[in-house]
């Protein structure tokens, strides 16, 4: 009777350690799912790296001028030229510089701070019209890559004054419902609380 006992305690306590094992593996399985997942999921939302909210077309005239003295500055040679600049400029996000962690017990990703909105391309197009060379101060290639920057720059300047930064400061939400449905297409959830608490601080401050 004794070792029938002693055999059942034994199956028992031998079951009680099994289920424990198991549960311990199962739980740190688990875990390292979660934190693996957590991983990709902070990888793939800054893979999307650049979120272009917003895109401005100007249409600039610009006159360039450029003089040259020769001989003791006794004798100058101008070129000029009107150019017509069209141009295309984004708008918007740089990702990488999203501020987050993720909460692997509750499985959520913690948006703490949004990036401001950013020139993140200008494609300008240049059209050149009443060309007029110098004696000895004419056009060369070299005069177009620099030119393209100045346009470039011209419009840059522009961009402050066109509504453009208020725009896409509009279009923040949208951005981050973006990364809210990347986020949930593995189960989790987005967190950006503390961006509403940042900008009720803000319109506080500004008032």
């Amino acid at each position: 009777m004794s070792d029938i006992l002693e055999l059942f305690l034994g199956l028992i306590l031998g079951a009680i350690a099994m289920y424990w094992v198991f549960s311990f593996f199962r739980k740190k399985r688990s875990k390292e799912l979660t934190e693996h997942q957590s991983t990709i999921l902070l990888d793939k939302i800054k893979s999307v790296c650049k979120l272009i909210t917003v895109e401005g077309d100007f249409a600039e005239i610009y006159r360039y001028e450029n003089t040259k003295e020769r001989f003791l500055s006794l004798v100058s040679s101008k070129k000029k030229a009107l150019i017509i600049i069209n141009a295309k400029a984004h708008i918007g996000f740089d990702l990488k510089k999203l501020q987050m962690y993720a909460d692997n017990d509750n499985k959520r990703i913690i948006l703490t701070n949004f990036p401001q909105p950013e020139i993140l391309s200008i494609s300008p197009e240049l059209q050149f019209y009443d060309i007029q060379n110098g004696l000895f101060n004419s056009f060369t290639p070299t005069d177009l890559t620099s030119l393209n920057m100045e346009a470039k720059q011209h419009i840059r300047d522009k961009i402050p004054q066109s509504g453009l930064m208020d725009t896409a400061n509009k279009e923040a939400l949208e951005a981050v419902l973006l990364i809210e449905k990347i986020v949930e297409t593995i189960g989790w959830k987005l967190d950006y609380s503390a961006l509403e608490m940042n900008n009720r601080k803000k319109e506080l401050l500004g008032k």
